[in-house]
């Protein structure tokens, strides 16, 4: 089965094995393709050099909700040399209504920033909403999106919103997170998101699967909590294939599609 991750940070120093490790076992498990986020200028960098050493990583370079506080006076010239610098798109990025310690206009600057940055670069935008969905629709409906589409990771809002962003261009990113108990109605959620519009995440170290679902077991060499290994994209496949009652075969090849659709001017492999 050849398996496609359409977000995680496989740099994050909470990854205890090293990059060329973690992309050895992802390739063994048979992923074809990750997505792999940058959030802030001190990390693009290392994103960058994970992609010029395996095809498997498809970059993404962003200036994340919750790091704009932090952000240089050249944080846009760097970004766009970035994403010149290689075939990548623009992620993470987006709103955030979680954190209230983090001033929402300015957020919202930051973030339409990059929106339109993507557009003008024609490159796939990866986009973090927390609590923030109504808002988030607000601001895409108003602007010029890139053709290719954007897409939302990790979706968490309410089924009923998916036909108004997916007229938008936006494809839906389920992350295996949502398998855990207590996560039914994110689960019913995706019941709504139509077939060709479906992603599926690790967004490793975050999110953690069931324990019982993780084949890696991996902890932080920095706390020693629980992480998520990108190769566990697998069982993220096969756990959506079961609470949806889908064919895995068929869940895969129509993954791959949408993948396709969405990244395929990224892939180099």
């Amino acid at each position: 089965m050849r398996l496609f991750d359409a977000h995680n940070h496989l740099h994050d120093k909470r990854l205890a094995l090293s990059p060329d490790e973690l992309i050895a076992e992802c390739v063994s498990s048979g992923v074809v393709a990750a997505v792999v986020n940058g959030t802030a200028e001190d990390d693009w960098d290392e994103v960058l050099s994970l992609a010029q050493r395996s095809p498997v990583v498809v970059p993404s370079f962003g200036l994340h909700p919750w790091r704009f506080p932090s952000r240089s006076p050249e944080w846009l010239d760097s970004l766009v040399r970035n994403l010149r610098s290689i075939p990548s798109g623009v992620g993470e990025i987006g709103i955030d209504r979680w954190r209230i310690d983090l001033d929402p206009k300015e957020q919202e600057s930051v973030f339409m920033a990059q929106v339109e940055i993507a557009q003008q670069e024609s490159r796939p935008m990866s986009i973090h909403g927390l609590r923030a969905w109504g808002r988030l629709h607000e601001l895409l409906r108003g602007v010029r999106i890139p053709q290719c589409g954007f897409l939302l990771h990790s979706y968490g809002g309410p089924p009923e919103m998916v036909p108004q962003f997916a007229s938008l261009g936006a494809y839906f990113s389920f992350p295996g997170s949502f398998l855990n108990p207590g996560r039914e109605m994110k689960i019913a959620a995706f019941a709504a998101v139509p077939a060709e519009r479906l992603l599926l995440e690790t967004d490793a170290p975050n999110q953690c699967l069931p324990p019982a679902m993780d084949s890696y077991a991996l902890t932080s060499p920095q706390d020693g909590k629980r992480t998520n290994h990108p190769a566990n994209i697998r069982a993220v496949y096969e756990g959506y294939a079961e609470s949806q009652g889908l064919e895995l075969s068929a869940l895969s090849a129509q993954l791959e599609r949408n993948f396709r659709a969405l990244f395929g001017a990224l892939l180099r492999a």
